[in-house]
């Protein structure tokens, strides 16, 4: 081991290394470069003591670099893996997650892998480019990590990247290629490594852990969500919000599919070549964080979409399922595009497909369904037909549901608008539009004694008022006492700080840092987060004159992703002394720690404005005490996970679909309930949504 050999003034020299960007240096506070080994040409690190003459070092790196042979490597078997351990693995690709943006300026890849021994390993990946993360285009892909660094996370062992991780990917398919698709400049690739992939390929055939049929727009079904290997025929941005890509596969759908209406001008792809598919190609519509990967894509690319949902559209005049694509916004299940290289197995098949279609057999119109037939002669289909359809499905089926005043009959908008305040109606109208567009603006902090609103905080307001917590003389007075102990360290130039912990004393010594409270002192934004990644409880401090809270602005108590703000007009602050008084239980409960220290805590909640209308008129109404009862998710969780972020924005583009007309949304069931406020000395009427749910098979 390096450790038992180098001693502080020995000379090293590191011999056949490449110097890269870090991809944890952000996360760490590392350097921004690391040295990695180079697995083609081998690499040396030679430990010289003080005595050790310049001659005699070059004399010896010479004699060992004619000698230097390649590395080699041993495998771990899944099931043998062990936290702390830096390994090398092979394995079978589960599931997987292509790379997304993180929050931060990472991108992260999720992997999960699977091998003979039976053991099971997630991955989470990292890295400022996606270029360095795995190439892994489906499910059955075989693949080896270099440096890969195993830790416990929920009490199961994860993979994450560490100095020097590299990457080779296979395709799964017996008989292709062994040419890999890699992340690194340099690679060794042995005869061992041939058969390992060749065995890998048979084991995941014969024992069935990859079942994945590839499925064609042949044979796709209603409301199915599927992965498609296609080509990109076209594209154009729809509405500012969406980005339309027509796609074919060299195969017909069995369903008519919608036509997304876009302007001729406004579409990027050979005119010729579109009207010659037209009768073949499928229209997406991609949302949200996919619409930035659409920016590269161009036609004739071949793409591989994932988690694509067929979904069910308006029936064609011949009462026949007319199908919608969409590619929903978020990373659940994999959700993403990908472009594939024109030399991988599926593009050459797909190609060998493509060439074989008799394009002339589909550019006859019998064949054409109605809905097509229609489309290719005046475009949308004609108003009074989307009407009735719309009208016919939707009588019978509402987004929404009303939980109580049923003896209530439905009235017009226009009522409502008509009538003096306070009234409570039930009413049937779509949704217009939505307020605030970026939902997590909709998320407030309300107090419920003061009944205060607020946004909250930025993660600029934050760090300033993190930075103005560190202004002012910083006193050591308050290192260790009875009920803490005290840990600092100095930050690098040019910032040159002192940051400071106090852990709380516990009865038991907890080895787990996840069950353990600390206060904190002169840290960042970056480094506040890494923190409440590690520790199960963070309390900010500054200390001046005595150890206190900071600034409301900044919460008073950070429990991993949960936040927990303080009302400033309510809470009258105590002393942090108090903390010792509370018991092993309430050290990490956010409602005893806002107790002891005289806090009066903000709750998170909801605050949307709707615009409904019917065909009597228009009117703006508020979903807020009971909106989380109305979005079946409470404002809480949605702030902490960004699973539940993901399906609130899919239930908003349901009650209002993006890019349709107003005759083309669902209907809406609501209780609406009138009433005044005071506002420049004038009586204002209001309304609110209460007393209504979305309908459960829609959430």
């Amino acid at each position: 081991m390096c450790t038992d050999t180098i001693h502080q003034g020995d000379s090293v020299i590191f011999v056949g290394f490449t110097v890269d960007k870090s991809p944890t240096a952000e996360k760490d506070g590392r350097h921004r470069c690391q040295l990695e080994l180079s697995e083609e040409v081998g690499t040396m690190i030679y430990v010289y003591g003080k005595s050790s003459s310049v001659e005699g070092v070059a004399e010896q790196i010479t004699e060992s670099r004619s000698t230097a042979v390649r590395q080699k490597y041993t495998y771990t078997p899944l099931n043998q893996l062990k936290s702390g351990s830096i390994v090398n693995v092979y394995g079978v690709v589960k599931f997987f997650k292509p790379p997304y943006r993180t929050k931060g300026t990472d991108y992260c890849s999720t992997v999960t892998l699977v091998d003979p021994s039976g053991g099971k390993l997630t991955c989470m990946l990292f890295s400022g480019s996606p270029d360095t993360l795995p190439k892994i285009f489906k499910v059955g892909d075989i693949v080896r990590f270099h440096r890969l660094k195993i830790q416990e996370f929920n009490k199961e062992v994860q993979g994450v990247t560490s100095p020097g991780f590299s990457t080779l990917t296979f395709d799964g398919i017996l008989g292709a290629s062994l040419t890999p698709r890699t992340t690194s400049k340099r690679y060794c690739f042995t005869d061992e490594d041939k058969k390992m992939v060749d065995m890998l390929r048979n084991w995941a055939v014969t024992s069935s852990v990859v079942s994945e049929p590839t499925i064609q727009l042949l044979s796709v079904q209603p409301m199915q969500y599927f992965d498609l290997t296609c080509q990109l025929v076209a594209k154009a941005d729809v509405d500012g919000a969406s980005v339309l890509l027509k796609v074919w596969d060299g195969t017909k759908c069995s369903y008519p599919s919608w036509r997304v209406f876009v302007e001729g001008s406004a579409l990027e792809g050979d005119e010729a070549f579109i009207h010659k598919l037209c009768n073949l190609t499928v229209d997406i519509l991609v949302y949200d964080n996919h619409t930035l990967e659409t920016k590269c894509l161009k036609p004739g690319m071949f793409l591989r979409i994932y988690n694509l949902h067929a979904k069910c559209g308006l029936r064609t005049p011949a009462d026949v399922q007319c199908l919608e694509f969409y590619l929903h916004g978020g990373n659940s299940y994999g959700r993403g595009i990908r472009v594939l290289p024109d030399e991988s197995y599926d593009v050459t098949e797909l190609k060998k497909h493509l060439d074989s279609v008799d394009l002339q057999q589909y550019q006859d119109l019998e064949g054409i369904s109605l809905l097509e037939w229609d489309n290719t002669l005046t475009g949308p289909l004609s108003q009074d037909k989307v009407c009735l359809n719309v009208l016919d499905r939707c009588q019978q089926e509402s987004a929404t549901v009303v939980t109580s005043h049923h003896h209530l009959n439905s009235v017009p908008l226009s009522t409502v608008v008509k009538e003096k305040a306070p009234q409570k109606y039930r009413i049937r109208a779509k949704m217009k539009s939505y307020e605030p567009q970026k939902l997590y603006q909709s998320i407030k902090l309300y107090c419920p004694r003061c009944h205060a609103l607020q946004d909250i905080p930025s993660d600029e307001d934050l760090e300033t008022a993190l930075k103005k917590s560190m202004d002012g003389r910083h006193s050591t007075d308050f290192h260790n006492s009875s009920w803490y102990w005290t840990a600092s360290w100095n930050t690098e130039p040019p910032d040159h700080r002192e940051i400071v912990i106090h852990f709380v004393k516990k009865e038991e010594i907890q080895e787990n840092s996840g069950k353990t409270l600390i206060l904190i002192e002169r840290v960042n934004l970056v480094e506040l987060r890494r923190l409440s990644e590690k520790f199960g409880g963070i309390i900010p401090v500054k200390s001046c004159d005595q150890l206190s809270l900071g600034d409301l602005c900044i919460p008073f108590f950070i429990q991993g992703r949960h936040w927990h703000y303080g009302c400033r007009n309510c809470s009258i602050l105590q002393n942090v002394n108090h903390i010792p008084s509370l018991n092993q239980e309430e050290l990490l409960e956010p409602s005893a720690i806002a107790g002891v220290l005289g806090i009066q805590p903000l709750q998170y909640a909801f605050l949307m404005k709707f615009t409904l209308e019917d065909e009597s008129a228009v009117l703006e109404a508020y979903l807020w005490d009971e909106a989380e009862k109305f979005l079946r998710m409470p404002a809480s969780d949605v702030i902490a996970d960004h699973a539940l972020q993901e399906k609130l924005q899919t239930l908003m583009r349901m009650l209002s679909p993006p890019g349709r007309n107003i005759e083309d949304r669902p209907w809406l069931e609501c209780c609406i309930k009138s009433y005044c406020i005071e506002e420049g000395g004038n009586r204002k009427v209001c309304y609110q949504v209460f007393d209504t749910i979305i309908a459960e098979d829609d959430c």
